[in-house]
């Protein structure tokens, strides 16, 4: 309730504070295509809540990705500041504190297909996140992009649980731009590069093409310092508990006593190209086409590994070390994306029609690298008389695949029944084929326990899995009487894998002046499990661990007694208002609540082993089932599963404040605030199968404390974002505030993951406080087309806050989990890194 009252009392300081300066003319307003069948509609006039989002916010923003341009842009959205595993290689962001796989992306208009690059991460809020990768779509091809913030599955189908963005392309056939931007983190490394080029054309006498070309270069971060296996907290060695080789071995290791560099950022480049184009065919018709290209190179750090992690023993009886000073794998990826939409649309005896066909496909090649398989050498070994050369440092890992074809007929027209306006009737049909894959890497990435750090896929990890659907969707919009609009929506969509599902939408508005009008909705929505989710299978190896993702809709996983995924469903609920109480002044305000059941969610971490008890004989045999080598599981084994596991509640408050104001010569400013207030809550969890089940183990829950945290209280449940942008001759000045509120998290502090909750010897609770943080962006024109931009994205580097050490004093000395002394909690709202700086040049043509 305090939270609500300072979103409230913020709007209400906001409004007189900007209405000082007010003169008397009318805002301006943008015509919408999202969340409406209806021609012409404006944001303003909408009777769902859209947030439109123009080039502006690209400038002000200086990590030139669309992720961290919307969630600095957003309050209902916050993005990842971190993932472990390859789900660093992908970074992804939610809305309105539900997984990211909830929100449906557009580019202009039309579904988009998602990665193939599965994010598993036990705890996350964003673990299972399999949508669609942002970073493929290059921002300077971008014309502005609409945020429905509103349950919108009967419009669009699946994945519209917490709303839709939908990105519209720029379509200019002349002119263009260039940008060049480089920046740094304060500190942490970090280093950025970007470049980009967008040219419009004509297209003969009656069409357009607009194509951008970007490249994007990030460089590592690092944080933390010391590794805990072999050091103490003061970076002194632990040599009480080591061996002469693993202390030659840390000694000689570039970076010592830093040798650990886990906890960052990947490395990773990116090209990018798209195109837009359309050609008028007659009067009322005009062919289209739009797509993109992509390619990643991306690599993430993983745990250092002492030099006696591989050894042999020579058919002589010497021992044999062939990587004397210890090694730090790394995962990367050389991933593709791309995607294709041609189509025709136009009028026909009063009917408007859109055709349309949609190809899209991810690919992403997995690599261990400077790894090495420790049994497949030691056998080696063991046939010489001399200790080997040539040792194998790189693996093909295998592929994930995921494409998607989509064909779309949408149809409307407009109705004159004697109403306040004419009656739009809709309708259309959507049919979409998937296919998800898993290819085997070769042959060392995986035998014998595989390379270290990420095995590649086995054979019984690969196959190739499809999908399809059908759907069709009726929509009827009008306003009976003056002042109301009316906007009701059904759709049926029908899954080979699953089975039907229905879904409905009621939306109004009533204004009851130009100054005040009030709106909102009831709906319900689903969500189809994605294929990654499904069919997602592999092994993850650490020092002295070992865990398989298991496939839930495998037999093993039925064997275990759990289910095939089904779909999730939603309850949605919205009321608002939106106020113009002064001319140039708008305020919406929209309290929501979303009920999702049979939620999508990875399980606690299920033991097979730990040391050397059994947990449960029913998790080693589905591990071992599926030629999973548990040679390394000297402190555990287990599997992680996906599941419809949950049901949950999420309540919160949208508010937004956008007003101009005009100081003649001292110039203009834009004046914007943004607040959400949200929060989920657990409902219901399901019961742990009877197969996995062990009280005296303390496995008893399906969730440990620490994933129900994931889903409850990882993410802040205020954020605030206040904005003023002041032009003034050749300058401008953006200036940004803002607040993330509390955020928490249970750790397991014996890194097992068995956290009951409270703040006990094996359970801590971990906090972060109400945090500020403050952009900057200054520009000036040398000229009406060149522009040079300087500024910082937290512009005083606020640190994320470290993860604490325990044990003090002891051999045991440690942090309280993961392996690295002074990490960043991965789940800082504002991200890992701290403050960035920048510099851009804008040309335009």
């Amino acid at each position: 309730m305090k939270k609500l009252l300072f979103t409230t009392t913020a709007l209400a300081l906001f409004a007189p504070m900007a209405a000082q300066a007010a003169d008397q003319t009318e805002p301006s307003s943008e015509i919408i295509v999202t969340g409406t069948r209806q021609t012409g509609m404006k944001a303003a006039d909408s009777a769902a809540p859209i947030q439109l989002i123009g080039t502006q916010a690209f400038q002000s923003v200086g990590q030139q990705d669309l992720t961290q341009v919307l969630a600095q842009t957003l309050p209902s959205l916050n993005f990842q500041g971190f993932g472990g595993d390859t789900a660093n290689l992908t970074l992804s962001a939610a809305l309105r504190g539900i997984n990211p796989n909830d929100t449906l992306v557009l580019i202009n208009g039309k579904r988009r297909h998602t990665t193939a690059n599965l994010a598993v991460l036990g705890g996350s809020p964003y673990s299972g996140s399999a949508t669609t990768d942002l970073s493929f779509v290059p921002t300077n091809a971008i014309g502005r992009i609409e945020v429905l913030q509103d349950g919108a599955a009967a419009q669009y189908g699946s994945d519209a649980i917490a709303g839709v963005v939908n990105i519209m392309l720029k379509s200019a056939d002349h002119g263009g731009s260039f940008t060049a931007t480089g920046g740094s983190n304060y500190e942490n490394g970090g280093k950025t590069a970007a470049t980009a080029l967008n040219l419009g054309f004509k297209l003969g006498d009656k069409g357009f093409v607009n194509v951008t070309g970007e490249y994007k270069f990030h460089d590592y971060t690092s944080h933390g310092n010391y590794d805990r296996r072999f050091f103490y907290s003061d970076g002194s060695l632990k040599t009480s508990i080591l061996n002469s080789t693993q202390i030659n071995g840390l000694k000689s290791f570039a970076g010592y006593p830093n040798v650990n560099n886990i906890n960052g950022d990947a490395r990773y480049s990116i090209y990018n190209l798209s195109f837009n184009a359309g050609y008028d065919v007659g009067s009322d018709a005009q062919v289209y086409a739009f797509g993109t290209y992509g390619n990643r190179n991306a690599k993430a750090y993983e745990n250092y590994r002492s030099p006696d992690r591989v050894s042999g023993t020579t058919s002589t009886g010497t021992t044999v070390y062939p990587l004397s000073s210890g090694f730090q794998p790394q995962e990367n990826i050389r991933e593709e994306d791309f995607s294709l939409t041609t189509g025709i649309k136009g009028k026909a005896a009063q009917w408007n029609y859109d055709l349309s066909l949609t190809y899209g496909k991810d690919a992403v090649a997995l690599y261990t690298i400077n790894s090495a398989n420790p049994t497949l050498y030691s056998m080696a070994q063991s046939a010489s008389a001399t200790a080997l050369t040539g040792l194998q440092r790189n693996f093909y890992d295998g592929q994930l695949s995921n494409s998607e074809w989509v064909g779309n007929i949408d149809i409307s027209r407009d109705f004159d029944l004697g109403m306040s306006k004419p009656l739009t009737l809709a309708f259309g049909g959507e049919y979409r084929q998937g296919n998800y894959s898993i290819s085997q890497g070769e042959y060392a990435s995986y035998i014998y326990g595989g390379a270290q750090s990420y095995p590649g896929f086995a054979p019984t990890d690969a196959g190739s899995y499809g999908r399809t659907s059908y759907a069709g969707y009726v929509d009827v919009a009008a306003d009976p009487i003056e002042h109301l609009h009316v906007d009701v929506a059904g759709r049926y969509e029908h899954y080979s894998d699953f089975g039907s599902t229905v879904a409905g939408k009621f939306n109004a508005r009533y204004d009851f002046s130009e100054k005040l009008g009030i709106r909102g909705t009831v709906s319900n929505g689903f969500r189809a499990p994605t294929l990654a989710e499904a069919y997602y299978s592999s092994v993850n190896v650490g020092p002295g661990s070992t865990f398989g993702q298991l496939p839930p809709n495998s037999a093993a996983a039925q064997t275990l007694g759990f289910a095939k995924l089904k779909a999730e469903k939603s309850t949605n609920f919205s009321v608002g208002f939106v106020a113009h109480p002064l001319p140039k002044l708008q305020i919406t305000v929209d309290a929501y609540q979303i009920k999702i059941r049979d939620r999508i969610v990875p399980s606690g971490d299920i033991f097979g082993t730990l040391g050397t008890t059994v947990v449960s004989q029913a998790v080693v045999d589905a591990l071992t089932s599926r030629g999973v080598s548990l040679a390394d599981a000297s402190s555990y084994a287990g599997i992680d599963i996906f599941t419809n596991g949950v049901d949950t509640r999420t309540r919160g408050v949208e508010a937004t404040a956008s007003y101009s104001s005009d100081f003649g010569e001292m110039g203009k400013v834009d004046w914007s605030l943004g607040a959400n207030y949200n929060k989920t809550e657990i409902t219901k969890v399901n019961p742990l199968p009877a197969a996995v089940y062990n009280a005296a183990a303390g496995q008893t829950d399906l969730l440990t404390q620490t994933a129900k945290d994931a889903l409850t209280t990882a993410t802040p449940r205020v954020k605030l974002i206040a904005g003023a942008l002041w032009n003034i001759g050749k300058f401008s000045v953006n200036l940004r505030e803002t607040l993330y509120g509390t955020t928490s998290q249970h750790i397991s502090t014996d890194g097992t993951g068995n956290c009951a909750g409270g703040d006990t010897n094996t359970c801590r609770l971990m906090k972060i406080g109400t945090t500020f943080i403050t952009d900057l962006n200054v520009g000036y024109k040398f000229t009406p087309k060149i522009r040079f931009d300087l500024g910082a994205n937290n512009l005083f580097d606020k640190q994320a806050p470290t993860m604490p050490t325990i044990n003090k004093g002891t051999t045991s000395e440690r942090p309280l989990a993961n392996n690295v002394y002074n990490a960043p909690l991965s789940f800082t709202p504002w991200g890992i890194n701290g403050g960035y700086y920048y510099a851009r040049v804008t040309v335009n043509f």
